[in-house]
């Protein structure tokens, strides 16, 4: 299938005024990525050096291929982590594997994207709720802390999940190294104040240069400071990973759907927020294709799994980037870094390189997203939408939870089924307002409760689509709204915009069971859809009235 888009097409009309703006960004978000992408690579298990080879190619293949003007482009925390969890037990103890596995999940999250790009499926992202991506991020953020603070302390880190960690973290804090702990508190320290008081200052390489230079002015690395170590200069292999088959790739398919769930998520809202700022259109389509290509183009590099950057995209706009030049730019430092500038980093202790991790991933503990849902379920407890609100909580919660217990692959699982129950659940429930009569409108009587009601008459409105999930619910719900005075039932299907064949029997026995109760049923406001499915489910049945408004039905049914 030939690209239907025009490549790099942010480039396209450049404007000699931009350069400048460009080049500035570019070199600020630089000084992030490198200290970043060095520190994400070791949430993956691979050396960090990894992070490095997966920046360029990605950052400009997705250039070539992406629709956003600002979004950035590389190595991120929830994907290394979630990299980190599908690798561990199919390469075992075999680091050769592992590093080898690591970029052929690169290579099938890239070919996942670049499918469900051409398919068009980009609204797949739809399909995960705020609440539950927002607590599953919420949960691998703590898993990630709680993995690196054994560096920042300097003692053995303990297997299991977030709770069994954090207990060996307290029965070990009486072998804490006081070197370590006081390198790697100075470095946490620096980048948290810088980012409060000079943002525009890179903390992260602050805090990165602090550490070289304080183990090479006091020898930290031979008095049990642990760093880095050798780091390899100059160009990664190209090509694919040796060693991984075909079977191996099939293995990793299914895995890499949810790393790019989750990646194409992250990096569609951070494009979408640029784009609304400076107000140019994102086609979801083409940020799949342009992930994809990113994806490949670093896994074809010995990198690893990447995604659009929310932290480096803010960092990229703030810094006045206009066009995907600045990715370019950031690619050729990152290239002339590993080419030349490895060597600085081989003296950067492992304590630091923790601090710029949980500095980077503490913003996604984000406890007021969690007390928004929470405090949204509370204030709405017995309303008629408190069972919605209820479902964002709960979902948020088993998400993280999800993460928390069960660790971050089956707690990914654990969201997403919770956003898809949560879909049926509400599709299955709608709400089933009564109408009353304000002046010449029909309003919800929960909203308006000095509206005009007759004993005798019951206006009902559904709030949703009538199919086959929802039709014995509603059907049900109108059946109890109705009581020994009631004689009409008037069903305004202005807010129903579609029906199915399901819906539309229900609809034909409610009226069967209302006229054996005596009470006249007929249908208000349908708009074209409803009424002509409704028209085909009937066949030979007589037809449920219709009529043009709400009044006329009453009247029709009053004279009936």
């Amino acid at each position: 299938m030939a690209l239907s888009f025009p490549v790099f097409e942010s480039l396209h009309g450049y404007r000699r005024a931009w350069l400048r703006p460009d080049v500035i960004a570019g070199l600020t978000v630089w000084a992030v990525l490198v200290p970043e992408a060095l520190a994400y690579a070791s949430i993956a298990g691979v050396p960090p050096v990894v992070g490095l080879y997966a920046a360029v190619p990605s950052l400009v293949l997705y250039a070539l291929a992406g629709s956003s003007r600002h979004l950035v482009v590389g190595p991120m925390s929830a994907t290394a982590a979630l990299s980190a969890a599908i690798i561990a037990p199919l390469a075992g103890a075999d680091g050769g594997r592992y590093l080898a596995l690591t970029s052929a999940l690169a290579i099938a999250t890239g070919i996942v994207g670049l499918l469900a790009g051409l398919l068009r499926l980009g609204f797949i992202a739809a399909f995960i709720s705020e609440p539950v991506l927002k607590g599953f991020i919420v949960g691998l953020a703590l898993v990630i802390i709680i993995g690196q603070v054994p560096k920042l302390l300097g003692i053995d880190k303990h297997e299991g999940n977030f709770f069994e960690q954090a207990w060996g973290i307290i029965t070990d804090l009486g072998q804490t190294q006081w070197r370590t702990v006081t390198i790697g508190l100075i470095s946490l320290a620096l980048v948290l104040v810088l980012r409060r008081w000079l943002p525009f200052v890179p903390g992260a390489l602050v805090a990165v240069l602090f550490g070289i230079v304080a183990v090479a002015i006091f020898g930290l690395d031979d008095k049990g400071v642990a760093i880095v170590g050798h780091i390899d200069a100059g160009l990664p292999a190209l090509g694919l990973p040796s060693g991984v088959t075909f079977d191996d790739y099939l293995d990793l398919l299914g895995p890499a759907v949810g790393v790019l769930l989750i990646g194409f998520a992250e990096g569609l809202g951070a494009a979408k927020t640029y784009a609304a700022k400076a107000g140019y259109p994102i086609d979801p389509n083409r940020e799949l294709i342009g992930l994809g290509v990113a994806n490949l183009g670093s896994g074809a590099s010995s990198g690893m799994v990447v995604n659009g950057s929310l932290s480096k995209t803010a960092v990229n706009g703030g810094a006045g980037a206009k066009t995907q030049l600045s990715g370019l730019v950031v690619a050729g430092l990152t290239l002339i870094t590993l080419l030349f500038l490895t060597g600085l980093f081989e003296k950067l202790p492992d304590a630091t390189l923790a601090a710029v991790v949980i500095a980077a991933v503490v913003e996604l503990v984000d406890i007021a997203a969690m007390r928004r849902f929470y405090r949204v379920w509370t204030t709405m407890l017995g309303s008629i939408y408190g069972k919605a609100a209820r479902a964002d909580f709960l979902g948020a919660m088993a998400a993280m939870f999800g993460v928390l217990i069960f660790d971050t692959l089956p707690g990914l699982l654990i969201g997403i089924g919770v956003a898809m129950v949560l879909l049926v659940y509400r599709a299955s429930q709608p709400h089933v307002a009564v109408l009353g009569k304000h002046e010449t409108l029909w309003v919800d009587l929960h909203r308006h409760p000095d509206a005009t009601t007759r004993p005798d008459l019951l206006v009902v409105r559904v709030e949703a689509g009538l199919f086959f999930a929802n039709s014995d619910f509603v059907k049900d719900r109108i059946e109890a709204l109705c009581t020994d005075r009631t004689r009409m039932v008037v069903l305004d299907a202005e807010t129903s915009p579609s029906i199915d064949v399901t819906a539309a029997a229900m609809l034909l026995a409610l009226r069967d069971t209302l006229a054996a109760r005596r009470i006249g049923f007929a249908i208000a406001r349908p708009i074209a859809q409803f009424g002509d499915a409704l028209g085909s489910a009937e066949h030979g049945d007589v037809p449920i009235p219709i009529y043009p408004t709400v009044a006329a039905a009453t009247a029709a049914l009053s004279g009936s």
